[in-house]
């Protein structure tokens, strides 16, 4: 429910929206540049110009006015005059907790009316507005998309994430994500990647840069991201500082494709990665804070000259080296525009003044980064109009032609590298069971793919695990499947998550599962997240992999194991020993047809 506060400025936030965005604006061309001698800049303090740098951490709900987060954030949008906030997600038992659409987009509207300059509002919609916002088409991860093949379907993708974006007051997405997976430890990447497959990838981000870019009234600003590239690594920058060591050859032919394709395709801007490039940047710190990286490598060698903003710098691959203030000022040495999500933003502010005091740092520094930011503001058509209007969210949101297109993917998806005992789709309804593997105790992740199973199977026996049960009751539930399954269809969530470290199942999951891959019932193993699962688990019977834990994907499944659709997936990524790119047994439907309907 939409809290109370939002009904009293309700009025005030409509009236608005109407008197200055009767339309959504259509933006300037792509050419559409603020020279640092503009009258917007003039009218700008050397304070202010500083915070237009800025990106600060907000979240979707609307908080209490006398909370104090509401407090501290009014602080740095109405004294301190930051840029812009990001609408980042708020985490609970492992999930994140989407924000209400009208209730989002009323806080956003008040935001901006209380800004003296248009604010830059921000998101992660990878995979669409449905990464953090509720009521939004349940679209799967971008490696799903990888799989399925379907380049019009990532330039639907792309437009439909614009779409929602600017209906609910998103302005600037932080996708797509341009890392290229070659690394199958990779923690935090994974399946937020198309493949490992640069050409591919490039093709890819490509495609959804088209898509996100082909209609002028629901323009936005893109990033393609973490630069030079996060998918070759196996730590987690959340949480420490990450490693690409690889020749500066090997970054130039895989990690940096896909970016040259994004700088080609007019991608609005580029995010950093809180990566050591040892070829590139002999020092151990951040690409981020690196001047050979951002301005030696991706302005002066890839020809870059929009927006560079950095990843979040509350991230312990900064944040465990630098101060909130040095952090700040070595980034803007670098070649940084945008500073995002600083641990401390007045600090920031106060650390760039200091710096420009000393003469580390010069106005005209400042004002080349600050022109870009006001540019972007202007090709968004922020100042004819930065409100929302929230009497057509619910149409904007719900169009049943974007379900559609989540289903589409999750359903071609499905990619079939290992079925020796022929188990899909399933030979019989008589003794098959179907096994949850979840990450948490309290989610809702398995739902959608039970009951669309048991619609099929109405007598299947169901059993829900997750990590933290004992391996006590884990060997239990595993010695009844062996008594009443005659074949076993296991379902694993596992999905990248920041500050996890990880991408393994956890617990006792990874014991249960072998003590049922190596009893006398056949299993088949569809991964709903990481596909690299079955290097730990080869003596399985039959996997599958859906690169995905959306409802779309689940339901997509629960499909491919009635047989009601074909399956025909193609492996976006090799798993060691096992699997190449592009790999994937096709298997018909229960009538006998492919996808295209041929027998």
């Amino acid at each position: 429910m939409v809290r109370s506060t939002l009904v009293a400025l309700l009025s005030c936030c409509s009236i608005a929206a109407y008197s200055r965005a009767a339309v959504r604006p259509i933006p300037k061309p792509a050419g559409a540049r603020t020279s640092t001698s503009s009258p917007l800049l003039r009218s700008l303090t050397l304070h202010d110009r500083i915070a237009q740098l800025l990106v600060v951490r907000g979240y979707g709900d609307y908080p209490p006015s006398d909370q104090a987060e509401y407090k501290r954030f009014l602080r740095w949008i109405q004294i301190d005059h930051v840029g812009g906030f990001i609408v980042a997600g708020r985490i609970k038992d492992g999930n994140i907790i989407p924000a209400q659409p009208f209730e989002m987009a009323v806080f956003i509207n008040r935001m901006q009316h209380l800004a003296k300059t248009p604010l830059l509002v921000g998101s992660d919609f990878e995979r669409g507005a449905s990464m953090r916002v509720a009521e939004t088409a349940k679209f799967p991860y971008l490696m799903a998309f990888g799989a399925a093949r379907d380049m019009n379907a990532i330039r639907q993708l792309g437009s439909a994430t614009a779409h929602e974006a600017r209906a609910l007051g998103v302005n600037w997405v932080f996708a797509p994500d341009a890392d290229v997976n070659n690394n199958p430890l990779n923690p935090i990447i994974n399946m937020r990647s198309f493949g490992e497959d640069p050409a591919a990838v490039a093709e890819e981000v490509s495609a959804f840069i088209d898509g996100a870019h082909s209609d002028p009234n629901t323009y936005v600003l893109l990033s393609a991201k973490h630069f030079p590239g996060h998918g070759d690594t196996s730590q987690d920058s959340h949480m420490q500082l990450a490693t690409l060591d690889q020749p500066k050859e090997r970054i130039e032919s895989i990690e940096l494709v896909p970016f040259r394709a994004a700088i080609q395709h007019g991608v609005d801007s580029i995010m950093t990665a809180h990566l050591a490039v040892p070829s590139v940047e002999p020092e151990k710190i951040p690409a981020t804070l690196s001047r050979k990286v951002l301005t030696g490598l991706l302005k002066e060698e890839l020809g870059y000259k929009g927006l560079v903003v950095t990843d979040a710098l509350e991230m312990q691959g900064v944040a465990s080296l630098f101060s909130p203030g040095e952090a700040a000022v070595r980034a803007i040495e670098a070649g940084a525009d945008v500073l995002l999500m600083p641990l401390d933003p007045d600090a920031s502010i106060k650390a760039i003044e200091a710096a420009i005091a000393s003469g580390r740092l010069t106005r005209k520094r400042i004002d080349e980064s600050a022109s870009k930011v006001l540019a972007a503001k202007q090709k968004l058509g922020l100042y004819r109009g930065r409100f929302v209007k929230l009497d057509s969210i619910t149409d904007d949101l719900q169009a049943d032609e974007l379900d559609q297109l989540a289903e589409h993917v999750a359903e071609k998806a499905i990619t079939l590298v290992k079925d020796d005992k022929h188990l899909l789709p399933a030979p019989t309804d008589d003794g098959s069971c179907l096994v949850l593997l979840n990450e948490y105790q309290f989610t809702s992740r398995g739902e959608a793919l039970v009951r669309a199973v048991q619609h099929g199977m109405p007598a299947v026996k169901v059993y829900v695990t997750n990590s933290s049960m004992p391996d006590s009751v884990l060997s239990a539930v595993a010695t009844d499947t062996a008594a009443h399954c005659k074949q076993i269809y296991a379902a694993a969530f596992v999905t990248v998550s920041a500050n996890r470290g990880s991408v393994a199942m956890e617990g006792g999951l990874n014991a249960f599962l072998n003590q049922m891959v190596h009893g006398l019932v056949p299993v088949a193993l569809f991964s709903l997240g990481n596909p690299y699962l079955l290097s730990s688990f080869p003596d399985l019977s039959t996997y599958a992999a859906a690169f995905s834990t959306a409802a779309s994907s689940e339901t997509a499944v629960a499909k491919a194991i009635l047989g009601e659709i074909a399956i025909t997936g193609k492996l976006p990524v090799s798993i060691p020993g096992v699997a190449k790119v592009g790999d994937g047994i096709v298997v018909p439907d229960r009538h006998g047809l492919a996808s295209n309907g041929s027998k």
